[in-house]
């Protein structure tokens, strides 16, 4: 499998954000990529939530995942589109994160909404209250793909290894993690957890990030990883924009499961005995 990763600087405009992405879903498939994955908020990255509110649109209506699909239609290429953000797609009023695995037809594949939102107050100021506007996701999702099972994630679920258990209990050997990291966590943690997710599960890990300093003042970690089921950092694309391509031996996910065969020896974990 030939994977490329977009690594971006998403902006405020959804307009400008799907010329960058249709662009990169051609330049993936000048390079002969088989699949092309984007970051978490590849629509529009926005902590105005009253300003972003008049771009979004619910899933039939989106203009960057309609314009996305057209692109992959296009060039023949697969898309895993990180995730954007969508409104009017449940009663209570609150937005999804939702991703998209869309074919080279540009058919939508699945579709998986973020399960784990991010709500903190950081040491440097910042406040994040994801919570606030979006709803958490209901199901855990693995889709078919021609060359491997690909388990879905997005950003802040990286932290909840049970969630990457269930995923290669399904079948994932490639384990998809768009983010959009704020600088502080992503240098603390960025790399440790990625690679302890690959181990853990033996499996590939195509972590797709935005990076830098962004039209709405908040800055990204960037560092969009492909990492082997040994832990391995094949590809690590530092803090600037673009894409790069790297090509999986999926036959190494077998490989080191007969070496460490961990999926093999787990067990359901009873209740602890309170001493």
């Amino acid at each position: 499998m030939r994977a490329a990763v977009f690594q971006s600087r998403t902006g405020i405009d959804p307009v400008a954000n799907a010329t960058r992405l249709c662009t990169a879903v051609a330049e993936a498939a000048a390079q002969g990529a088989d699949m092309l994955f984007t970051p978490e908020m590849s629509n529009l990255l926005d902590r105005n939530r009253a300003r972003a509110a008049g771009y979004l649109a619910d899933q039939a209506h989106d203009r960057v995942l309609a314009e996305v699909r057209e692109a992959a239609a296009r060039a023949g290429i697969w898309v895993h589109l990180g995730s954007i953000a969508l409104a009017g797609e449940r009663a209570d009023g609150r937005l999804v994160n939702r991703a998209f695995v869309i074919d080279d037809t540009g058919a939508i594949r699945a579709h998986y909404d973020k399960l784990h939102l991010f709500d903190v107050d950081l040491a440097s100021g910042e406040s994040w209250r994801e919570s606030a506007a979006y709803a958490p996701g209901e199901a855990t999702v693995v889709v078919e793909t021609p060359w491997a099972p690909i388990g879905l994630s997005i950003c802040y679920d990286l932290r909840f290894p049970d969630l990457y258990r269930s995923l290669s209990d399904a079948g994932a050997t490639v384990l998809a993690v768009p983010a959009a990291f704020t600088v502080p966590t992503g240098a603390a943690h960025w790399h440790v957890l990625l690679r302890a997710r690959a181990i853990e599960a033996g499996a590939f890990v195509i972590a797709a990030a935005q990076a830098g300093h962004h039209e709405d003042g908040r800055a990204t970690y960037g560092h969009s990883l492909v990492i082997d089921p040994w832990g391995e950092i094949l590809l690590d694309m530092g803090d600037a924009e673009g894409i790069a391509c790297i090509d999986l031996d999926l036959a190494r996910v077998a490989n080191v499961r007969a070496r460490i065969p961990v999926l093999a020896h787990r067990r359901p974990i009873p209740a602890p005995v309170r001493a």
